[in-house]
């Protein structure tokens, strides 16, 4: 894959342990310059979604970084409008398309109860994973996975799932710990992604990881980084700034020790939760 570490999925194919995210990077040039430097800096692990429209701009990148497909990991995922087994299907040609590949290393169900399928969501979810484990049949996908999904959302879709998903992706840092989601995955052999590793921004002023990323030379957010990774998650920071995006990488070359990951676990709640995937709007 490269020489970053990974970690083994449940069905036995590799992931890099960090990987870098496009969330709220806009269509075009940031998006291609960006993902050109994580592939630059060593990033082998890219995380888009239909819903963020820049599909394109990510696949073009991949293009002309001149890294082999066989050594990236290319995640996206399905939008809530496309809950169905016939618009599922539709959406993954539509995605492969947009990104330019024969295939996606990993593919999401993005929302568990999207407020267009709330009245059925279990049923949606069932069709649309029906739909993503013929394709994992066809080739067309390697693993499958969910994101943002709780307990029982997980249950539901585990009752009638021949392939069981392999990750979840969801709201995951010091601010929001979902340590009942967590258990679960855990138990059921489910990696833990985590977007918004550095709370979307939040946590970076915080004078409590100031001072404990002052202690290692590191900066907040490679401490945040690297708490994800002592805790078994895969973060998946996102940045358009060039330096930033090299120094995220930077978090392989120290350790946390025990008495500052549990000052870091005594933030559960100093800032923004996850979304309760129940009651959104969209």
């Amino acid at each position: 894959m490269s020489k970053i570490p990974t970690y083994k999925l449940a069905n036995g194919q590799e992931i890099p342990v960090l990987g870098f995210g496009t969330w709220q990077t806009p269509d075009g040039d940031v998006a291609e310059q960006s993902v050109l430097k994580a592939l630059e800096s060593g990033y082998r692990h890219i995380d888009t979604a239909m819903i963020y429209g820049n599909e394109v701009s990510v696949g073009r990148a991949i293009q002309k970084s001149g890294v082999a497909r066989e050594d990236l990991f290319v995640t996206t995922k399905l939008w809530n409008t496309d809950h169905s087994y016939e618009l599922a299907k539709k959406a993954i040609d539509q995605s492969l398309q947009n990104l330019g590949l024969d295939y996606f290393d990993l593919y999401l169900i993005h929302w568990p109860n999207p407020v267009h399928f709330r009245e059925n969501w279990q049923e949606a979810n069932s069709e649309a994973w029906r739909a993503m484990e013929e394709a994992v049949e066809a080739g067309k996908i390697k693993s499958i996975g969910v994101s943002n999904f709780r307990a029982h959302h997980l249950d539901a879709l585990l009752a009638t799932a021949k392939i069981r998903p392999v990750v979840n992706q969801i709201y995951l840092n010091p601010s929001d710990q979902q340590r009942e989601v967590v258990a679960y995955n855990n138990a059921h052999n489910i990696l833990s992604e985590a977007y918004s590793p550095l709370g979307t921004g939040n946590l970076i002023g915080l004078p409590e990881l100031e001072k404990i990323a002052a202690k290692y030379q590191k900066s907040v957010p490679q401490l945040l980084l690297r708490w994800s990774l002592q805790k078994g998650f895969l973060p998946l920071p996102k940045s358009v700034t060039p330096s930033r995006i090299e120094q995220n990488f930077q978090v392989f070359d120290f350790i946390i020790d025990a008495q500052d990951m549990a000052a870091m676990d005594a933030l559960q709640g100093v800032k923004s939760l996850a979304t309760d995937p129940d009651t959104t709007n969209f």
